[in-house]
C-alpha cells in the first residue's frame, strides 16, 4: 500500500498482509516499509492475530492499519483498541455515511469514538489533552469504491474526521459497469481522486502491484 501525504509530498509503503505471517512483520521492517496494512475485509484473521500483529509492528517501530472487515462502528472500534494507527472503511456509499464511519474513529467532539480501556490507555489511566493527542494519531480513510462516494470525493474531504481517502479499484471499476476491464477510464478515475486528495492537503492511499503502480503512486 502506498499513500502519500498530500501536505509533505512523502510517499510511504505499507505491506500488505492478508495473513497472520509474524515473520513478514519483520520483513516489512529490514526492507524499509514504514508499516504493515491488515486486510481484515477479505483476509483470515481473528482477534488475537489482530492485537498480536499490532503489538509487533508497534515495537518494530512501524505503523499499523487495517482494512476493516466491514463498515460498522463495533469493526472499527476493535482496531482501534487494538492501538492501530489507522482504519481503511470500505464499502462507503456517500458523503452522510462517511460521516457516521469516520466519526466512529474520532473520539467526541470531532467524533464519536467510544471511550475503552487497555493499550491504547497505556492499561492506566489517561493524562491531560489524551483525546485531543488520539484524535490526531489515528487516521481515517474512508475508500471511495462507489459511485456515489466518488461523486462525494471533494465534500468527503472537508469532514475533519477524514484524513484522507483509498482508492478502491476493483470495486469502483465493476460499479462503474466496466466488468474488470481496466484502462483510461479507471486511470481518470484515479486521477479524480488524488486531484481532490491535494486541493483538500489530504493524504491519498492505493494498492501497488508493480513499478507503474509504485510510479503513479508519486505523481
Amino acid at each position: 500500500m502506498a499513500g502519500p501525504s498530500m501536505k509533505s509530498r512523502k510517499v510511504t509503503y505499507t505491506l500488505w498482509l492478508s495473513s497472520p505471517n509474524y515473520a513478514a512483520v519483520e520483513a516489512a521492517k529490514l526492507t524499509g516499509c514504514d508499516g504493515i496494512t491488515l486486510d481484515l475485509e477479505h483476509g483470515v484473521f481473528d482477534r488475537t492475530d489482530i492485537d498480536r500483529l499490532i503489538l509487533l509492528a508497534r515495537e518494530a517501530g512501524l505503523q499499523s492499519f487495517t482494512r476493516v472487515a466491514e463498515p460498522t462502528r463495533i469493526s472499527i472500534q476493535h482496531s482501534l483498541d487494538s492501538g492501530a494507527g489507522g482504519v481503511i472503511i470500505p464499502h462507503v456509499e456517500n458523503l452522510e455515511h462517511a460521516r457516521e464511519l469516520a466519526s466512529y474513529a474520532k473520539y467526541p467532539p470531532m467524533g464519536d469514538r467510544s471511550v475503552g480501556g487497555g493499550r491504547t490507555f497505556g492499561y492506566g489511566g489517561t493524562g491531560k489533552g489524551f483525546y485531543g493527542k488520539e484524535n490526531r494519531r489515528v487516521q481515517c480513510y474512508p475508500m471511495v469504491e462507489t459511485v456515489g462516494a466518488l461523486n462525494d470525493v471533494e465534500v468527503i474531504l472537508k469532514l475533519r474526521s477524514v484524513d484522507g481517502i483509498f482508492l478502491g479499484p476493483a470495486d469502483l471499476n465493476m460499479a462503474r459497469g466496466r466488468k474488470g476491464a481496466f484502462g483510461r477510464a479507471d486511470t481518470a478515475d484515479r486521477k479524480t481522486i488524488s486531484d481532490a486528495c491535494m486541493a483538500a492537503g489530504k493524504a491519498f492511499g492505493m494498492n501497488v502491484y508493480s513499478r507503474d503502480d509504485m510510479k503513479a503512486s508519486r505523481e
